[in-house]
This record gives C-alpha cells, sequence and structure tokens, in this order.
C-alpha cells in the first residue's frame, strides 16, 4: 500500500514528530509508513485521515504491486 503522507504533512506544515503525537504513534512509526515499509491498522489510518480531513483512500491507496 501506498500513501501520501509526506506530501499532505507537507500541506500542513506538520512534522512526523507532530503527526505521531496526534494520533498516538512513535516518530519512527510514520517515517516507516512513509517509506512504504509499515502498513497501517485500519484505526490509525481513519486517526491520520481524519487529522487531515481527508478520506482514506485519499491518503493510502493500493498500487499495481499490491
Amino acid at each position: 500500500m501506498k500513501n501520501n503522507l509526506k506530501v499532505e504533512r507537507a500541506i500542513k506544515n506538520i512534522t512526523q514528530a507532530d503527526l505521531a503525537g496526534l494520533v498516538g504513534v512513535s516518530r519512527q512509526s510514520i517515517n516507516a509508513m512513509e517509506l512504504n515499509k509499515y502498513v497501517p491498522s485500519t484505526v490509525l489510518s481513519l486517526k491520520i485521515a481524519r487529522v487531515f480531513k481527508k478520506q482514506v483512500e485519499e491518503i493510502f491507496y493500493l498500487d499495481d504491486s499490491d
């Protein structure tokens, strides 16, 4: 699963640490998601989407290799 986390953070001017604090995970977890090394749970995906006021599908998406 791919994501637009880095882009969304840049638009809102939110650091990885800021986002991590808002959704209750470590900064390393946010970094791993951005590097596509970690797929978040449904609950975490929903929390992240809520921070950015977007639908989950606008941030997380499947690519052809998924």
